[in-house]
Order: structure tokens, then sequence, then C-alpha cells
């Protein structure tokens, strides 16, 4: 065994604890969040910072959830995250895998992807094409134009390339076509890349609010964060989530239902993390240079 010295130890130790105090700073705004929302209106006044109620109400949540419109726009949210990360991965990795066959012109292809890396068309070009193809409006619109991110294509790319061609070759020979060499070989050899990248293009979906104000008129179909937008930076709950359901005679402040409506709208991408957590280590060590 390896006998370490006193000072790689202590730098060790400098680490551990830098690192943890640099954890607890960033965690500070999660509980501060996660406390103002279960706090009463009493506690909240008094409180200058508060970090762990002493009463535990959920005056905040049963208002938000009274809201037909914050339930609906969770609802959509939802479909635009899973299906519009479906729609990511599976076109994603059609064209990565057909960028590494032998295609004419495909010289040509990659430098058009590059090139949309480094230059963008701009809001304007993006909304009138959105307006052109009849999705203005549409919770489509919030999908299809965001179905291939360049960069992703790149490195998925690499990574089919990573693949050593002889399996391919061993497909071809028992009678596999294309689609059948990329769904039942491909595919199954690329679950960290595929599970990182779904991480990737869901967080960028359950995130995403700008497309929201730039596309959709209808409130209806405003997705949870362009809600919360509402909610938070134009400082109207009331009014964002429309006609509530269930009166209150002493509502909750504005703030905590301003919190409530953030933890609620942050939880269950984190619930996500777990679930993908085993092939993320691995997946983000893609393109890395192996010894």
């Amino acid at each position: 065994m390896l006998h370490r010295s006193w000072s790689d130890r202590l730098i060790d130790g400098i680490n551990i604890v830098l690192l943890g105090i640099i954890g607890l700073v960033m965690l500070l705004p999660f509980l501060y969040i996660f406390s103002v929302s279960f706090s009463s209106m009493k506690e909240y006044i008094s409180s200058d910072l508060l970090l762990w109620p002493k009463e535990w109400v959920l005056d905040a949540y049963q208002y938000i959830f009274s809201s037909s419109s914050f339930i609906r726009s969770l609802g959509v949210t939802v479909f635009v995250t899973v299906t519009g990360t479906a729609f990511n991965l599976l076109f994603t990795s059609a064209m990565a895998y057909g960028l590494t066959r032998r295609l004419v012109g495909q010289s040509f292809i990659l430098f058009l992807v590059l090139f949309t890396i480094l230059f963008s068309a701009g809001m304007i070009p993006s909304y009138l094409i959105v307006k052109e193809t009849g999705l203005l409006d549409s919770l489509w619109a919030l999908i299809i134009p965001a179905a291939i991110a360049p960069f992703n294509l790149i490195v998925m790319r690499q990574f089919f390339l990573n693949i050593p061609e002889e399996l391919n070759e061993a497909a071809f020979i028992d009678g596999a076509n294309e689609l059948q060499t990329f769904a039942r070989l491909i595919l199954p050899l690329s679950k960290p890349a595929l599970a990182t990248f779904c991480l990737f293009y869901a967080v960028g979906h359950w995130n995403n609010y700008f497309a929201g104000i730039l596309y959709l008129n209808d409130p209806t179909k405003w997705p949870i964060q362009v809600v919360l937008r509402q909610i938070v930076v134009l400082n109207d709950p009331v009014n964002s989530l429309g006609a509530v359901e269930m009166l209150m005679e002493n509502p909750p402040p504005p703030e905590t239902i301003q919190m409530a409506a953030i933890l609620v709208a942050t939880v269950p991408i984190l619930i996500v993390y777990p679930f993908l957590q085993k092939h993320f280590a691995k997946g983000v060590m893609i393109g890395s240079i192996k010894g």
C-alpha cells in the first residue's frame, strides 16, 4: 500500500473542509426556500433569516394547488419534457449515427452542424420560422425547433465512432440492415451517452421559459416556468395563479406562495437525477482521451 505523506493528508483535509463549506453555502438558499414555504405569516414577518420554521403550515401549498392554472402548467411541463426529451434523443442519435456512415456530402453536413454552434439565426428569424410553419401558439413550438442540439450531436457522433466497426460488420453479416443495427446494437451499447443527454435535454425542457413566452399567447398552454416567472419576477402570485377555487380568509403572504411554487417546480427534476446517476458518471467522460 502506498504511504501518503502528512502534507498530502493535510491538503486532502483542507480540500474536504473547503468543499464542505462551499456545499453548505450553496445549500442555504434551498433551505431558505424550503423553510419559508412552510412558515406561517407571523413567523415569516418576524424573522430576518428563516432557516427552519417553528410552526409548520401548508397554507402556501394549499393555495397554489387549489389553482387549476398551476396544476395545468405542471401537466404542460411534464408533457413537453417527456415528449421533447424523447424527440431529442431519437433525432440526435439517429443523425449522429447517420453521420458515422459513409455518406455523400458528409463533410458539408458536419460543417453546417458546426456552423450552427458558432452562429445563431437570432430570435426574430426563429420566431418567423415557427410562425410560418404553423407552430405558433402550439406546444410543439417548444419541442420541434429544439429537436437537435448541435453540440450534443457532435459528442454523440464521436461516441458512436468509438464503438468497434467489427460489431457493425458482424451485424451486417448476420443479415441486419442499418436500421436494425442502429436499434438493436448501437443504442443498447450507448446507454451511458443516452442517459447523459437525456438528463441534459430534460433539464433544458423543464427550465425553459423563454420559448413559452415567445411562442405561446394562450395562458392555458404556459409551462410551469412561465407561470413561475409571473409569480416571482412580476411579484403577482394571485393574478398569475388565476381564480383560486378555495378562498381563504387569511391568505398566505406572497413570499411564501413564491417559495412554495419554486420548490414544487424544482423538486421533480431533482428526483430524476438518482435514476440516471449510474450512467451519468460514465457518460460525462464521453470524448475523453484514454490512456
